[in-house]
């Protein structure tokens, strides 16, 4: 069966549109790992709890969609410096595996934590917003909007590591951080920084989805997965790889969906990954030894 062009050109703009926000997602937890050296896994877990601070907020206050998503913002930041000072910290020098099963565990608490509040029912956010066609092809402003305030995050992300004093100190803590605390700086307050800037691409990442996916208390099962694979394909602490493999892999996914099925699109991307994991196992932009 033929598939109409025009189809699969509106599946490789939607996967463009898609990698804009999963980008976001991978950026926020490739600068955790960079600078702590340890992988969130309940990362999109606290996207799912500024997700329900939006819900709430809209819904049940019945406030504006961008107050709700700059609470959303303050919600983030707040709970990665929570994570970090709680969870993060004690853990610091422990063995990798124990960092692992911390970090998963609270995944699990969090996803018990929201069922038992909410329930696993999905809520969502109903914004009528207005939908434009330009050649046959479909462009929802759903969709439009948090691309493009995306983008703006990621260059604003780019801009704050490399134009402003503690950017730097960040990454050149993800370089060395031996040789930072020799020279006199702090990495705890840079590891503090760190986890706040990450919580708050984590709250921008939340009110961004909350515009085409309804909420519930396994939110993060939908995207840790994804989010994880971008960041290990990309090159784990490598921003432009991860940057890049978002909208690999979005694309895989889009197009996939149209010429097979959404679920074979999943399992293109993950053959994919894990192909790519034995022919460069740093990641796409890794250096041949």
């Amino acid at each position: 069966m033929s598939i109409d062009p025009i189809f699969l050109v509106e599946a490789a703009v939607n996967g463009v549109l898609l990698g804009g926000v999963i980008a976001l997602l991978a950026l926020g937890l490739n600068l955790i790992f960079g600078v702590l050296d340890i992988v969130w896994i309940a990362y999109v877990d606290l996207v799912m709890l500024c997700m329900y601070a939006i819900y709430f907020l809209v819904t049940v206050q019945g406030w504006p969609i961008w107050a709700a998503g700059i609470v959303s913002l303050a919600v983030g930041a707040l709970l990665g410096v929570a994570v970090h000072l709680l969870i993060i910290t004690p853990i610091l020098t422990s063995p990798p595996i124990n960092q692992l099963l911390a970090t998963g565990g609270l995944l699990f608490f969090l996803q018990s934590a929201a069922t038992l509040l909410w329930t696993t029912d999905h809520r969502s956010v109903r914004l009528s917003l207005p939908s434009w066609e330009i050649g046959g092809i479909f462009l929802p402003a759903t969709r439009l909007i948090p691309f493009g305030i995306s983008i703006l995050a990621v260059i604003a992300l780019y801009l704050f590591l490399t134009r402003t004093y503690i950017g730097t100190a960040i990454r050149a803590v993800s370089q060395d951080r031996e040789a930072m605390s020799l020279m006199g700086a702090s990495p705890q307050r840079i590891y503090i920084v760190t986890s706040a800037v990450g919580g708050l691409m984590a709250g921008l990442a939340g009110a961004l989805l909350i515009f085409q996916y309804a909420v519930h208390p396994f939110f993060g099962g939908q995207f840790g997965p994804l989010t994880f694979m971008v960041c290990v394909l990309g090159g784990l602490g490598n921003m432009v790889g991860a940057f890049i493999a978002s909208f690999i892999i979005s694309e895989v996914i889009a197009v996939g969906g149209v010429v097979i099925s959404t679920e074979m699109g999943y399992v293109i991307a993950f053959v994919i990954f894990i192909v790519m994991m034995f022919v460069r196992p740093g990641g796409i932009l890794a250096r041949r030894q």
